[in-house]
Order: C-alpha cells, then sequence, then structure tokens
C-alpha cells in the first residue's frame, strides 16, 4: 500500500484577520492551479504539522492549511494566560474557514482532517454543502457529550492507574460532574502552578488514552500543551456548543457528497459506534476499517487508505 507523498514546503502563506482580535496561520501547497482541498486538524487546538501536506498528491492538488484560531501559529496563542477565548468557538471556527475560501479565492474543496476536524468538517459541509466537493476523514467524532464522556471518563475502566491520577487533581466534588469542566476551571485559575499542574495531569490522560508509536508525547512543548489543554476544555465543557447528536441527525444534509472514513479498528472512540452511526446516516459515504489501526494515523494501514482516498479524487 502506498506510503505519503514527499515532504514539500508551501508556496504561500499569510495571516488572516477573522476579526475579534484574532489572526489565522494559513498556508498553500502543492499545485496553484489543482483542486483545492483543506486540511482540518484535531483537538480542538492541536494545529497543523507538515507531515499533513503529504497525504496529497502535490502535482494535483491544492493543498490548504491553517491553524484554528489561537493555536498552532495563529495569534493571540492560548498558551498565553490572558488570551481571551471566548471569541472561540465552533460558529467562530467554521465562519473563519468561509473567510479563509473567499480569501483564497475558492469556490469549491475537498475536507480532509481527524477527531475534532472530523466534527468541524462535518458542520460546516452540513451548513454549506455546496461548498464542498468530497470529504475525507479519519478518527470518527461527531462532537457528542457521549464522545467526550467516554474520553474523560468512560475509558477509566480500561486505564485504571492513569484516570485516578488524572482525577486525583480535583476536588471530591468535582469528580462525578463533568471532569473537562472541572479542568477548565483549573487551567484558568490565577496561579500558574495550579494551571501547570492541571495542564500536565491532563496531557498525561491523553497520552495513556491515545498512545503512539514513535514513544514520544505529543505535548513535549509546555506552550503547545497549555493552549491546547485550555482549548480542548473549553470546547468539551460546552458539548462544542453544539445540540447533542445534532451532526448525526442532520447527517442527511451529507447527500450527494462522496465521503471516505478511514478508521482505525483499535480506535478506542469506536466504543460507542459513533463510526457505524455516522456511516449508516450519510449516504454516500465508505467506512474503512484498518484492522490494526489506533486513532493516530502512522500505521501503514491509515497511511495508505488516506492517501488512496484522496488519491481517487484527483482530477
Amino acid at each position: 500500500m502506498a506510503g505519503r507523498y514527499p515532504m514539500i514546503e508551501p508556496y504561500a502563506h499569510g495571516m488572516l484577520d477573522v476579526g475579534d482580535g484574532n489572526q489565522v496561520y494559513w498556508e498553500t501547497c502543492g499545485n496553484p492551479d489543482g483542486k483545492p482541498a483543506v486540511v482540518l486538524h484535531g483537538g480542538p487546538g492541536g494545529g497543523c504539522s507538515a507531515g499533513l501536506r503529504r497525504y496529497f498528491d502535490p502535482s494535483a492538488y491544492r493543498i490548504v492549511l491553517f491553524d484554528q484560531r489561537q493555536c498552532g501559529r495563529s495569534t493571540p496563542h492560548a498558551g498565553v494566560y490572558e488570551t481571551d477565548l471566548s471569541t472561540n468557538t465552533t460558529d467562530h471556527l467554521v465562519a473563519d474557514m468561509e473567510r479563509l475560501r473567499d480569501h483564497l479565492g475558492i469556490d469549491r474543496w475537498q475536507l480532509f482532517g481527524g477527531s475534532w476536524g472530523c466534527v468541524l468538517g462535518l458542520v460546516y459541509a452540513q451548513r454549506y454543502p455546496e461548498r464542498v466537493t468530497e470529504i475525507v476523514m479519519m478518527g470518527v467524532a461527531t462532537g457528542r457529550r457521549a464522545e467526550t464522556d467516554l474520553l474523560t471518563r468512560g475509558l477509566g475502566e480500561l486505564y485504571p492507574k492513569a484516570w485516578q491520577r488524572f482525577v486525583d487533581l480535583l476536588p471530591e466534588s468535582d469528580r462525578a460532574g463533568d471532569l473537562s469542566d472541572a479542568y477548565a476551571r483549573l487551567l484558568s485559575d490565577p496561579d500558574p502552578a495550579v494551571r501547570a499542574e492541571a495542564c500536565g495531569r491532563w496531557c498525561a490522560w491523553e497520552d495513556s488514552i491515545v498512545p503512539v508509536s514513535t514513544g514520544h508525547s505529543a505535548f513535549a512543548d509546555p506552550d503547545y500543551a497549555m493552549a491546547f489543554t485550555r482549548i480542548v476544555t473549553h470546547y468539551w465543557r460546552t458539548g462544542s456548543w453544539l445540540a447533542e447528536g445534532a451532526v448525526l441527525r442532520d447527517a442527511g444534509k451529507l447527500a450527494g457528497i462522496p465521503g471516505v472514513l478511514v478508521q482505525g479498528a483499535l480506535d478506542l472512540g469506536n466504543l460507542i459506534g459513533t463510526p457505524w452511526e455516522l456511516a449508516h446516516a450519510w449516504p454516500d459515504a465508505e467506512l474503512i476499517l484498518v484492522p490494526n489501526g489506533g486513532h493516530e494515523t502512522q500505521s501503514a494501514g491509515m497511511v495508505g487508505n488516506l492517501v488512496a482516498a484522496t488519491d481517487r479524487f484527483r482530477p
């Protein structure tokens, strides 16, 4: 099975003023006259990496990457305590995508992403189906509280030692409630030591439930870790500002948009059946299960199927 395409560099990049004092970093790679595709990173708050450029044939695609509000190279950065998160919501991110599409002079584009990027892409496509050519997603999620509850509480039975350390930081009164809300309050504490400890505990739990084959934590950079934890708890505590189950209920709005869902069979998010429910509700979606794949994309099966999907939709 084919691997990723060779590393490439952007031919253009910039900062887009999206309002509320926010500047969003964007870049374009590949063929300036190619088929547009936009990459939606995970998290929320994960930022785009150079490796995400490599899932597309650079001779055929105009590849757009951007760092969502207040993470990655976008400013202001959520790793800074004073950065206000109140203008960072799902609606803001969808509006940012439309502003970026218009700024780049793109009529329609392919959506590519995973995990939180899957949620954002589905919401965008349901609101602007006429702007979407195809959708390629991995680490399937729809933004339900049931999904985030699984990640913050349900998996505690599978990783009891790591989960105990995760909740030990919280007052007893908070342990039965919304754990993302409790952590969001710690991450907004005026004491930097309290914020740092909460950030470290959250990241350690993330590393426990999404192990990576490299053996290295994704949260080695403290600024990245703080931005990630602040933004992800900010979204999860509110249900990402989505009505519970709305993305699945509205999946019929995606009719006519071809989709490929590449899902690792070992992805723990499968435990509540989200990929199968979405594939059943979306008339034009194909679900591909990768036997040895997890929530990350580093296995050969995940990489190969994702590249095959974008190759399938080449001009």
